[in-house]
């Protein structure tokens, strides 16, 4: 199965969306004996830097005007919510169930939207998360700095959060790639991808080689066909156009999404989980949300009904309320 999630942006004046966006296949079917042990490639040597092309510094006025129209707004917030937003443990119960379990758009038609009645089965990482960065060459060295100390904390964090190994690696063996790229860097990007899921779809493919300026940064999560809800690769694109807050509230809902937190919910606040994009980071909120999802007592495959008494169950007691 395959899991692709975006974030997308309507007009200058409007607010950004973050919209999840569904197609499924799967991998070729894998040998029915275990394969030998393969040696884990080695990263790419990195992309040497070059200058942007005029539509690159065009897009990157285009996304600045739009973070200083949110910021205005009051949008964008980074303080991960306060006494102004309150939740109860009912609530995180409720948004959990529909950020991990419900597809907000169709499968087979990727702008069609649905309702919340089209229910899935909680999906997540069981091996260990290794978090590989790439960078276009039309990414400059300060940048490339910038986003990698941003990409490093925030991997520490996630760690601590969910209790399971996620880490950054410099070399070979990632399986979660983080690419950090521009306009310019569309060639490249494209073939990395490919590389990296040879079984992507033509339909899939396009949605990368032909994206929008509407659409700010993407995610897709692969599992293998044996266990459908168990991801083993993941792939984000980070606009590198995005001025530096966008940029990193990119990384964040990216990274979150792929491990096992694809949809949004009008109702979670606060959160990055919620297209009024009143938050641009990782709430408290939003680490919860995180700790249900990898809590030992939730497994992969479950149904919404199935995780339902569980998850009441850890909400309270993330919440500190008597069960």
């Amino acid at each position: 199965m395959r899991r692709i999630t975006r974030r997308a942006g309507g007009a200058l004046a409007g607010v950004l969306l973050t919209a999840p966006l569904l197609l499924t296949g799967c991998d070729e079917a894998g040998p029915r004996r275990s394969p030998l042990p393969q040696a884990r490639p080695a990263a790419p040597a990195p992309q040497e830097p070059k200058p942007r092309s005029d539509q690159s510094r065009e897009l990157a006025r285009y996304y600045r005007t739009v973070q200083n129209d949110l910021l205005t707004r009051g949008l964008l917030r980074t303080d991960g919510g306060g006494p102004d937003t309150p939740f109860t443990a009912d609530d995180l119960v409720e948004n959990f169930e529909t950020i991990a379990f419900f597809d907000e758009y169709s499968r087979t038609a990727p702008t069609a939207r649905r309702t919340r009645g089209s229910g899935g089965e909680l999906s997540r990482w069981a091996g260990p998360v290794r978090i590989g960065v790439e960078f276009g060459a039309s990414v400059q060295p300060a940048q490339r700095t910038r986003d990698s100390n941003g990409i490093t904390g925030y991997t520490t964090r996630l760690a601590r959060i969910t209790g399971h190994p996620i880490s950054v690696t410099g070399g070979g063996g990632a399986n979660f790639h983080v690419f950090v790229a521009g306009e310019d860097d569309r060639a490249y990007f494209l073939d990395r991808l490919q590389q990296l899921i040879p079984s992507i779809s033509a339909q899939e493919l396009a949605l990368f080689r032909d994206l929008p300026r509407s659409f700010y940064c993407l995610v897709v999560a692969v599992s293998g066909s044996r266990n459908p809800n168990t991801y083993t690769r993941a792939v984000a694109l980070i606009r590198a156009e995005h001025p530096d807050l966008v940029r990193l509230s990119c990384v964040h809902e990216e990274i979150a999404q792929g491990l096992g937190l694809p949809n949004d919910s009008p109702e979670a606040r606060p959160s990055i989980f919620n297209d009024d994009d009143e938050f641009a980071l990782l709430t408290n909120h939003d680490e919860l949300l995180l700790k249900m999802l990898y809590d030992p007592r939730l497994r992969p495959g479950m149904t919404a009904d199935e995780a339902r008494p569980v998850t009441r169950i850890i909400a309270r007691e993330l919440m500190g309320q008597a069960l």
